[in-house]
Protein backbone atom coordinates (compact mmCIF):
# COMPACT_ATOMS: atom_id res chain seq x y z
CA UNK A 1 0.00 0.00 0.00
CA UNK A 2 1.02 3.38 -0.65
CA UNK A 3 2.61 5.71 2.27
CA UNK A 4 -0.39 7.68 2.87
CA UNK A 5 1.33 9.81 5.77
CA UNK A 6 1.95 13.62 5.14
CA UNK A 7 5.68 14.37 4.15
CA UNK A 8 8.23 16.37 6.26
CA UNK A 9 6.95 19.79 6.53
CA UNK A 10 9.90 22.43 5.24
CA UNK A 11 12.18 23.67 7.64
CA UNK A 12 13.30 27.16 8.91
CA UNK A 13 16.83 27.66 9.33
CA UNK A 14 17.66 30.40 11.79
CA UNK A 15 21.10 31.19 12.43
CA UNK A 16 22.66 32.33 15.70
CA UNK A 17 23.88 35.94 15.48
CA UNK A 18 21.70 37.07 12.80
CA UNK A 19 19.22 39.95 13.39
CA UNK A 20 15.82 38.50 15.06
CA UNK A 21 17.59 35.45 15.88
CA UNK A 22 17.09 34.65 19.86
CA UNK A 23 19.03 31.50 20.04
CA UNK A 24 18.28 31.13 23.47
CA UNK A 25 14.30 31.05 23.25
CA UNK A 26 14.81 28.33 20.70
CA UNK A 27 17.03 26.01 22.81
CA UNK A 28 15.03 26.29 25.66
CA UNK A 29 11.71 25.22 23.69
CA UNK A 30 13.56 22.85 22.33
CA UNK A 31 16.02 20.96 24.85
CA UNK A 32 13.21 19.79 26.66
CA UNK A 33 12.14 18.67 28.95
CA UNK A 34 14.82 20.31 31.37
CA UNK A 35 15.36 18.93 34.59
CA UNK A 36 15.47 22.14 37.50
CA UNK A 37 18.33 22.03 39.58
CA UNK A 38 16.64 24.74 42.83
CA UNK A 39 20.41 25.81 43.93
CA UNK A 40 20.70 26.53 47.55
CA UNK A 41 23.79 28.46 48.60
CA UNK A 42 24.77 30.14 51.64
CA UNK A 43 27.37 33.67 50.88
CA UNK A 44 30.42 34.21 52.89
CA UNK A 45 28.29 36.87 54.45
CA UNK A 46 25.59 34.33 55.79
CA UNK A 47 22.82 35.29 53.59
CA UNK A 48 20.98 32.32 52.18
CA UNK A 49 20.66 32.05 48.43
CA UNK A 50 17.63 29.47 47.25
CA UNK A 51 17.50 29.77 43.11
CA UNK A 52 16.32 27.53 40.10
CA UNK A 53 18.83 26.69 37.37
CA UNK A 54 17.36 24.44 34.22
CA UNK A 55 20.93 24.10 32.17
CA UNK A 56 21.05 20.67 35.23
CA UNK A 57 22.61 17.40 34.64
CA UNK A 58 24.67 14.65 35.52
CA UNK A 59 28.55 14.72 34.04
CA UNK A 60 29.94 11.86 35.50
CA UNK A 61 29.55 8.82 37.44
CA UNK A 62 32.43 7.63 39.53
CA UNK A 63 33.27 9.99 40.50
CA UNK A 64 29.66 11.13 41.24
CA UNK A 65 29.57 14.70 39.65
CA UNK A 66 26.49 17.17 38.87
CA UNK A 67 26.58 20.20 37.08
CA UNK A 68 24.14 23.38 36.44
CA UNK A 69 24.79 26.58 34.52
CA UNK A 70 24.60 29.93 35.63
CA UNK A 71 23.21 32.01 32.53
CA UNK A 72 25.38 35.04 33.86
CA UNK A 73 26.80 35.89 36.91
CA UNK A 74 24.19 35.37 39.27
CA UNK A 75 24.42 35.19 42.91
CA UNK A 76 24.68 30.82 43.38
CA UNK A 77 27.38 31.48 41.27
CA UNK A 78 29.06 33.89 43.52
CA UNK A 79 28.35 32.21 46.38
CA UNK A 80 29.52 28.58 45.51
CA UNK A 81 32.93 30.31 43.75
CA UNK A 82 33.38 31.38 47.60
CA UNK A 83 32.29 29.24 49.52
CA UNK A 84 33.04 26.25 47.28
CA UNK A 85 29.74 24.13 48.33
CA UNK A 86 25.96 23.98 47.28
CA UNK A 87 22.97 22.01 47.18
CA UNK A 88 20.67 20.60 44.61
CA UNK A 89 17.37 20.33 45.39
CA UNK A 90 14.81 18.42 43.28
CA UNK A 91 11.33 20.72 42.96
CA UNK A 92 8.16 18.12 43.42
CA UNK A 93 5.17 19.19 40.94
CA UNK A 94 3.65 20.81 44.62
CA UNK A 95 6.36 23.14 44.86
CA UNK A 96 5.79 25.11 42.02
CA UNK A 97 5.03 28.52 43.18
CA UNK A 98 7.75 28.22 45.52
CA UNK A 99 10.03 27.56 42.84
CA UNK A 100 9.11 30.10 40.65
CA UNK A 101 8.89 33.08 43.12
CA UNK A 102 12.55 31.94 43.58
CA UNK A 103 13.45 32.93 40.45
CA UNK A 104 12.87 36.59 40.80
CA UNK A 105 15.92 38.88 41.37
CA UNK A 106 15.75 40.40 44.41
CA UNK A 107 19.79 40.96 45.21
CA UNK A 108 22.25 39.29 47.14
CA UNK A 109 21.40 40.40 50.47
CA UNK A 110 18.21 38.68 50.20
CA UNK A 111 17.36 35.32 51.37
CA UNK A 112 14.75 33.90 49.28
CA UNK A 113 13.81 31.41 51.48
CA UNK A 114 13.08 33.44 54.01
CA UNK A 115 11.10 35.71 51.96
CA UNK A 116 9.27 33.18 50.68
CA UNK A 117 8.88 31.45 54.03
CA UNK A 118 10.28 28.61 52.61
CA UNK A 119 11.29 25.40 54.89
CA UNK A 120 14.54 24.73 55.17
CA UNK A 121 17.05 22.57 57.22
CA UNK A 122 20.90 21.27 57.73
CA UNK A 123 22.17 19.36 55.52
CA UNK A 124 24.11 16.16 56.26
CA UNK A 125 27.50 17.42 55.07
CA UNK A 126 27.71 21.04 53.78
CA UNK A 127 27.23 24.20 55.22
CA UNK A 128 24.09 25.19 52.94
CA UNK A 129 20.69 24.07 54.05
CA UNK A 130 18.58 22.14 51.85
CA UNK A 131 15.10 23.03 50.75
CA UNK A 132 12.98 20.59 53.68
CA UNK A 133 10.04 19.57 51.47
CA UNK A 134 12.29 18.97 48.38
CA UNK A 135 12.02 14.71 48.28
CA UNK A 136 15.48 14.53 47.16
CA UNK A 137 18.84 16.82 47.59
CA UNK A 138 22.45 16.35 46.41
CA UNK A 139 25.06 18.16 48.69
CA UNK A 140 28.06 18.63 46.44
CA UNK A 141 31.50 20.79 46.91
CA UNK A 142 32.92 22.64 44.24
CA UNK A 143 34.36 20.38 41.56
CA UNK A 144 35.27 23.30 38.92
CA UNK A 145 33.90 25.77 37.24
CA UNK A 146 34.21 26.47 32.70
CA UNK A 147 33.25 29.61 31.25
CA UNK A 148 31.47 29.28 28.34
CA UNK A 149 30.74 32.52 26.72
CA UNK A 150 28.27 34.76 28.73
CA UNK A 151 27.71 31.49 31.05
CA UNK A 152 29.16 29.39 33.45
CA UNK A 153 29.35 25.59 33.73
CA UNK A 154 29.36 24.50 37.82
CA UNK A 155 30.27 20.98 38.30
CA UNK A 156 29.70 20.14 41.76
CA UNK A 157 31.29 17.05 43.46
CA UNK A 158 28.82 14.87 45.53
CA UNK A 159 29.10 14.54 49.13
CA UNK A 160 25.70 13.33 49.95
CA UNK A 161 22.37 12.03 48.45
CA UNK A 162 19.83 12.46 50.63
CA UNK A 163 16.39 11.09 49.86
CA UNK A 164 12.83 11.22 51.81
CA UNK A 165 11.67 7.58 52.53
CA UNK A 166 8.11 8.04 50.67
CA UNK A 167 9.65 7.95 47.41
CA UNK A 168 11.93 4.98 48.05
CA UNK A 169 10.77 1.49 46.52
CA UNK A 170 13.13 -1.16 47.75
CA UNK A 171 15.84 1.13 48.12
CA UNK A 172 15.19 3.09 44.77
CA UNK A 173 13.76 6.71 43.81
CA UNK A 174 10.10 5.95 42.05
CA UNK A 175 10.14 8.41 39.89
CA UNK A 176 6.36 8.90 40.23
CA UNK A 177 6.73 9.30 43.71
CA UNK A 178 9.12 12.05 43.06
CA UNK A 179 7.73 13.58 40.78
CA UNK A 180 9.85 16.18 39.62
CA UNK A 181 8.68 19.04 37.62
CA UNK A 182 10.71 20.49 34.66
CA UNK A 183 11.33 23.64 32.56
CA UNK A 184 9.85 23.85 29.10
CA UNK A 185 10.06 26.50 26.80
CA UNK A 186 8.63 30.38 27.74
CA UNK A 187 7.12 30.48 31.10
CA UNK A 188 5.91 26.64 31.25
CA UNK A 189 6.77 23.96 33.14
CA UNK A 190 6.35 20.10 32.62
CA UNK A 191 5.09 17.02 35.00
CA UNK A 192 6.15 13.47 33.77
CA UNK A 193 3.81 11.95 32.00
CA UNK A 194 3.77 8.31 30.23
CA UNK A 195 6.56 6.24 31.93
CA UNK A 196 8.00 3.31 29.37
CA UNK A 197 10.28 0.32 31.27
CA UNK A 198 11.93 -0.64 28.94
CA UNK A 199 15.35 -3.11 28.91
CA UNK A 200 18.53 -2.15 26.71
CA UNK A 201 19.08 -4.33 24.39
CA UNK A 202 22.31 -6.99 24.29
CA UNK A 203 24.46 -7.02 21.47
CA UNK A 204 22.70 -10.06 19.66
CA UNK A 205 19.58 -8.61 20.09
CA UNK A 206 20.24 -6.13 17.35
CA UNK A 207 23.56 -7.51 15.94
CA UNK A 208 22.39 -9.67 12.37
CA UNK A 209 22.40 -13.81 12.71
Amino acid sequence: MPDSRPGPSPRVVYRPGEEGVNAYRFLTSIVLPRPIAWVSSVGTDGVGNLAPHSFFSVASAVPPVVTFTSVGRKDTLANVVATGEFVVNVVSAAQLEECNATSAEVGPSVDEAALLGIAMEPSAVVRPGRVAGSPASIECTLHSTVDVGDSVLVLGLVQAITVHERVLRAGRVEARELDPLSRLGGHQWGRLGEIHDIRRPRPEDVLPG
